[in-house]
């Protein structure tokens, strides 16, 4: 699929393919609503709505990924609705069949601005990760599914530990190590000096990890939350 994009706007790269293969694997349930967090040119959520979602919300903290994501879904014809702001705070208490999440996730030593904000995540790359888990249940209707995407540099283990005590059934589905990119490169010293990555190491392992909120037992009417009333 051809895209535009505005200078600024965050580029699919590796992670966006990885978690595009994730997407085709799972298979969009039909009718889904589907929820897309940084969205970036809009290239998942136009995916998922042409998959067989039946509504796909794509958010973005950038105005450019957003204007870029919006014009995008025009040209393609595919009604997608863009929208601006923290996904968390943005969609309320919408929840929604399918989450796909591409967050920040690189170790920074720096505040985020402008196009950064698209990958610097703090010192341990979790300056996102970990909210995001945090309400990821609550994102997801009884029987729903996230797939995040992210760097193990950004401590896969505690992702899934995290999402598995919010109460959803979470795991890796797929690995691939990637030479690093640009910015990773041009922060090796920092890295090195965390303890993130190993003397001379070049290369980072992406994972997608996928969560399951489980349905309803028979007879009950919600799936709660582990300690819910």
């Amino acid at each position: 699929m051809m895209l535009l994009r505005a200078r600024g706007v965050y580029a699919p790269q590796e992670d966006t393919a990885f978690l595009l293969e994730a997407l085709r694997q799972a298979a969009v349930p039909a009718g889904a609503r589907v929820l897309d967090i940084g969205t970036g040119t809009g290239a998942l959520a136009l995916a998922a709505m042409r998959s067989g979602a039946s509504e796909v919300t794509a958010v973005d903290v950038s105005r450019r990924a957003v204007w870029t994501a919006r014009v995008n879904a025009a040209i393609h014809r595919l009604p997608v609705r863009v929208r601006l702001g923290d996904v968390l705070d943005v969609v309320g208490d919408e929840s929604f069949d399918l989450v796909l999440a591409n967050p920040p996730y690189v170790p920074a030593d720096r505040v985020a601005r402008g196009p950064a904000r698209a990958w610097d995540a703090g010192l341990d790359g979790r300056g996102l990760l970990d909210p995001l888990c945090a309400r990821a249940f609550d994102l997801l209707t009884p029987g729903g599914v996230l797939l995040m995407v992210h760097s193990a540099l950004s401590g896969v283990d505690e992702t899934v530990r995290r999402l598995r005590d919010g109460g959803l059934k979470a795991a890796v589905v797929q690995r691939r190590s990637v030479p690093f990119g640009p910015v990773l490169r041009g922060r090796t010293a920092f890295l090195e000096e965390q303890g993130l990555i190993a003397p001379g190491q070049r290369e980072e392992e992406l994972v997608v990890i996928r969560g399951d909120r489980a349905e309803p037992a028979p007879g009950d009417d919600r799936a709660e939350r582990p300690g819910a009333r």
